[in-house]
């Protein structure tokens, strides 16, 4: 018995060579629309879709497969009695091959201009139908949506090798074809109408790349990206020089631009283990890398470095002269290329972060769950912040102080950050109470401390992190305040001269 193919494709890559080689094999091609006439212009016998259903294409082409012809021909089960009798009776013939792909949904939201009515004419829905059926009747129906399947399938039908584990593959890459079609089609509407956390929350990724591994070498990773193309994201990176980026450079490098991106002066980050070991900021590139550098000399040694200026000669030199792990960067002059290239395993990146803190929603995965929030882009200016203490912060008092809040932001909690002259100086992260990371901070600024600023990421508790800090010479505090003690923290602020400013906003960083 002649078997038969059903192709109707959106994406008609290879697909003349494809249907050529079924043809070789045996098969008679039914299709539809676009493809039906792609295939006629390269003389490939094929039977329209409407001849086998006996109606035409309706509602200018929504309807065209939905038809008992089509998917009784699909879904029968070649191997029962029932079945086959009433395809006889209702004159279906079997399908045993399904090649689609389905209209260019993605493709279209990407487009500039794009109008509501655009998008939703590219909502297919025969498609996902018939891909559905044939992958549910994978033990007799070969079905196939990705094109860069096409050799492989064709291999094993050449060789009579094409079993009903292969179609197993096959029907399970058609689900997550379909399901990630209909996720991104939920997110759309999702969005469009606004709802925050729906009923139900679906998203779904791309595969860029297996890992070598994770966090350990023990571990099995992958990195995948959004459908959509999110700007100032890792996964829109575009690797210049390097070998393959790992899973902690990928963690790092995303904690990088995160930080880069709060700044719109010319800016350099340090990072090393998602937290920073160094920020600067300046009128030049290469003196807020050197305030970077000199922030931590010593951390910064096998690291990650971000800026948000085109690095040029001269800020090229100073970080070859570093072993640093990744150089993120919106540009490098080819002067800046050719010194850093000589550096085989160093990656660098070309990624402009200003777009980094657009909204999204961050995900942390959760034993049988995941956790759901919107990203922290909470900002403090100055006409934000109170001041209760005695004393006000003077003006470079000031920008210290707002500089260290953008820091402390992106600093593991408990957090506390010393900075001066847009320099951070000290950062300790990840404590267990306040008063830890106030050391570990003091104790690495040493005499840089006195005259500079402290940032808390959240409130004092107590008043010991006041008292450790004007040992230490340190000026001026933020914190969001709010503790049931902060009058404490005013009182041992106005007994040394520190001038303490409330945002009323906290950034704890789990």
């Amino acid at each position: 018995m002649e078997k038969r193919a059903l192709i109707s494709v959106s994406d008609k890559e290879n697909i003349i060579e494809f249907a050529k080689g079924i043809i070789g094999l045996g098969y008679e091609i039914l299709s539809t629309g676009g493809t039906l006439r792609t295939l006629e212009e390269a003389d490939i016998p094929a039977t329209a879709v409407d001849e086998i259903t006996g109606f035409p294409e309706i509602l200018d082409g929504r309807v065209k497969t939905l038809h008992p012809a089509i998917h009784g021909g699909l879904l029968a089960k070649r191997s029962d009695r029932t079945h086959r009798n009433q395809l006889e009776e209702n004159n279906i013939m079997p399908i045993d091959m399904v090649v689609v792909n389905l209209y260019p949904f993605k493709q279209t939201l990407e487009k500039e201009g794009v109008t509501d009515e655009d998008i939703i004419e590219n909502i297919d829905i025969g498609g996902p139908a018939m891909l559905r059926a044939s992958a549910k009747n994978y033990a007799d129906v070969t079905v196939v949506v990705d094109p860069a399947d096409y050799p492989a399938v064709l291999k094993h039908l050449q060789e009579d090798s094409l079993t009903a584990g292969i179609r197993k593959s096959l029907a399970a890459k058609v689900f997550r074809h379909t399901a990630n079609y209909d996720a991104m089609i939920a997110g759309y509407f999702t969005g469009e109408t606004k709802e925050d956390f729906p009923e139900t929350y679906t998203v779904t990724y791309e595969k860029v790349q297996t890992l070598r591994y994770g966090e350990n070498p023990h571990q099995k990773a992958a990195f995948y990206k959004i459908p959509l193309p999110h700007e100032g994201s890792i996964a829109n990176a575009k690797q210049l020089h390097g070998k393959e980026l790992s899973y902690n450079n990928i963690q790092d490098a995303n904690a990088a631009l995160d930080i880069v991106s709060e700044f719109e002066e010319p800016a350099a980050v340090a990072v090393k283990h998602m937290n920073p070991c160094g920020i600067g900021t300046a009128d030049s590139l290469d003196t807020a890398f050197m305030r970077a550098y000199d922030a931590d000399p010593v951390s910064i040694f096998g690291g990650i470095v971000a800026v948000n200026r085109q690095i040029n000669e001269a800020v090229a030199e100073k970080l070859s002269d570093i072993f640093l792990e990744i150089i993120i960067a919106p540009g490098f002059t080819a002067e800046a290329m050719e010194l850093l290239t000589k550096k085989k395993n160093i990656r660098l990146l070309e990624l402009d972060a200003t777009d980094s803190a657009a909204e999204h929603e961050k995900l942390t995965a959760v034993q049988g769950g995941v956790l759901i929030q919107q990203r922290d882009n909470g900002k403090v200016s100055e006409r934000d912040v109170t001041v209760p203490t005695k004393r006000n912060p003077e003006v470079q008092e000031m920008k210290d102080l707002l500089f260290a809040w953008k820091a402390v932001k992106h600093v593991k909690s408990n957090a506390i950050v010393l900075a001066k002259d847009n320099q951070t100086i000290g950062v300790g992260a990840g404590q267990m109470n306040r008063i830890g990371a106030a050391n570990i901070a003091i104790e690495q600024a040493g005499e840089k401390a006195k005259g500079a600023v402290l940032a808390s990421d959240a409130f004092f508790p107590m008043p010991d992190t006041v008292e450790a800090a004007a040992k230490a010479g340190i000026t001026a505090i933020i914190q969001p305040g709010g503790s049931k003690r902060d009058q404490e923290s005013i009182d041992v602020c106005d007994k040394y001269g520190i001038a303490m400013v409330y945002t009323g906003m906290r950034h704890f960083k789990h």
